[in-house]
Order: structure tokens, then sequence, then C-alpha cells
């Protein structure tokens, strides 16, 4: 991402007045990407142990951190884009560093020593769950880099609005992405208690609570989508845009938190194959073949963009629901023997 920078921006079908600007974006988050990966690993084992209030923690520090960066190196040293990508990279790593002094001093169930850095037995293990959802997540922001590109093909307030859009989407999609972490930490630890029917029982509560704040995010977008872009542009056509995308996608903050709900539940029975697969062919079949017909058509539509998103996840839904189904029923078979 640092040495190919310029390239990426111009696959990427960057507007040739922003494509400086995207290089040093690039190459500056690039460049941070080890901390991203340890803010992650080490919000993970907190999340295993059943501690989500640490992993809270962390985010809240960077956020902080990242706010107070942007209003320094932005509004203060006036550094534009790379001042922005320099803040959030500088916030990660901060948060990493306290992460690490909490992690040495609180008593955890085990011990970490050097000697665990190292390859073993569980390392396979690891890969065997590790790898598949790598792959899903990978392929996943790919057709959304490849969604990016599609709009800034129709032109600078489109690709401008998008970006916008995007920062939101960030934060609709936490919802999601929370609920699926907790869901594959909560259900992991009741299979291995043995208690299936508590993690079943977790599973419905998850969707019934995030299918609620999802109905909220939704009314919220198309009221106040337009004002929630003004926080980051005062340009009225891309606040436009980004409204416009934005209404066709926040339907995504109620299917996916049942999707992910539901990979949450895969993860924690160790199926994280099932959910690869599900990831690509619903970004293969559907979200990025709907987004590029929507996008060449005479008078593209972002809404009618946005909306391949939500569709694609209810595709994604109904084969996940299926195999839902099948497993229960393959469990309740072994069970009966």
């Amino acid at each position: 991402m640092t040495v190919f920078a310029r390239n990426i921006a111009t696959w990427m079908m960057a507007p040739k007045a922003a494509l400086a600007l995207t290089t040093q974006y690039i190459r500056i988050c690039g460049a941070g990407i080890f901390f991203i990966v340890a803010y992650n690993v080490i919000a993970a084992i907190f999340r295993g142990l059943g501690d989500s209030r640490m992993p809270l923690l962390f985010v809240t520090i960077a956020c902080c951190c990242n706010i107070a960066g942007d209003l320094l190196f932005v509004a203060g040293f006036h550094m534009d884009v790379a001042g922005a990508a320099l803040a959030t990279v500088m916030a990660q790593a901060i948060s990493v560093v306290l992460s690490l002094i909490i992690i040495r001093r609180k008593n955890l169930p085990f011990h970490m020593k050097r000697q665990d850095f190292s390859f073993n037995p569980e390392v396979r293990r690891f890969l065997k769950v590790g790898l598949p959802l790598t792959l899903q997540e990978f392929l996943t922001q790919i057709s959304f880099l490849i969604i990016c590109a599609f709009v800034n093909h129709l032109g600078l307030s489109a690709s401008s609005g998008y970006g916008v859009a995007s920062k939101l989407i960030s934060f609709i999609m936490l919802v999601p992405s929370a609920m699926m972490q907790s869901m594959s930490a909560f259900v992991s630890q009741n299979v291995g208690a043995g208690k299936e029917d508590r993690a079943k029982k977790g599973l419905k509560i998850g969707i019934a609570f995030g299918v609620c704040v999802g109905l909220v995010i939704i009314v919220l977008v198309q009221l106040f989508g337009g004002a929630a872009s003004s926080l980051f542009t005062t340009r009225a056509a891309f606040i436009r845009d980004s409204w416009a995308y934005l209404k066709g996608f926040c339907p995504e903050a109620v299917v996916t938190v049942f999707l992910f709900s539901l990979y949450g539940y895969f993860n924690g029975h160790g199926r994280s194959t099932v959910v690869m697969v599900t990831g690509i062919l619903q970004t293969f079949l559907v979200r990025l073949p709907v987004s590029y017909f929507r996008s060449v058509q005479a008078h593209p539509s972002l809404t009618k963009i946005g909306l391949a998103c939500p569709t694609a996840t209810v595709f994604g839904i109904v084969i996940a629901w299926l195999y839902y189904l099948h497993m229960n029923q393959k469990m309740r078979q072994f069970k009966a023997q």
C-alpha cells in the first residue's frame, strides 16, 4: 500500500483532482496497518474472555485521539488529507500501546510468555477457522472498492458524496459488526460448555435487538441523512449525493444485523467456511453486478447503487438461514443417536 499507493488510487479511478490526495491517504494508512492489526488482535483476546468493556475502552481512546488529531493536524496545521490519515494512524498506535500496558497489568486466566509467540499445533486450528474469514472479509472489502470505482466514474461530485457517505456508513455498520463479534464469543463459550440451547437463545435475542436498532438508524438516515453528511462537508452537491447513496444503503442497517448474527453463530461453532462461501456468493452474484448495472444506466442513481448492498445481504440471509436449518437438523439427528 505504501509502494503502490498511486497505482491503487489510479485503479480506483480516483478523479484527477483528488489523485494526489488519495495517494497520500493510502500511503500513510498503509504504513500504519500494523497498529490496526495489533488493536484487533488484542481486542479479540478480551472478547474471547467475555470482556467487551476493555475493547470499548480501547476504541473510545482511539476515537478521542483521532478527533484530537484531526483538530490538530487538519484544522491547526492545515495538513489536509495527510493530516486526517496521520491522525487515524496515531490514534490506533496510542490505543495499542495503552492496551498492551493494560493487558500486562490485568490478571488473565493464562500467562503470555515469549515462547508462546512461535509456531505450534494451535496455529493449524487457528488458520482453519481464520483463513476462510480472512478471505471472505478481503473479498468483501475488495467489492466495496470496486463499487467505489464505479461511483468514481460518475464524476467528482458523486465520488466525494460517496466518500462522505462511507464515513457515515462506518458508524452505521458498528452495530452489525459488534453483534457478529459478540455473537461469536458468546456462542463459542456456550457451545464449549455444552449449552447449545443458550447459544440459540442468544442468537434470537441478538437479532431482535439489532433489528430494533437498525430500524431506528433507517428512520434517522431518511430524515436527517443530509444533516449528518454536512458534518463532513459544506459543499451542497456532495451533501446531496451522500444523502442519495445513504437512502439506498440504509436498509443494510437491519438486514446486515440479521446476517452478521448468523455469521457469529456459525463462527462460534467453527463453521467459518459457510460464512466465506455465503460472502463470496452474495458479493459476486449480486452486489457487484447490480452496482455495475445501476452505474452504467443512462441516468445513474446513487440511491439505486446504494440499494445493491442490502439486496445482496438479503440474498446472503437466504443462504445462511437454509444452512442454519440444515445445521440444526444435523444436531438433532446427532442427539437422537
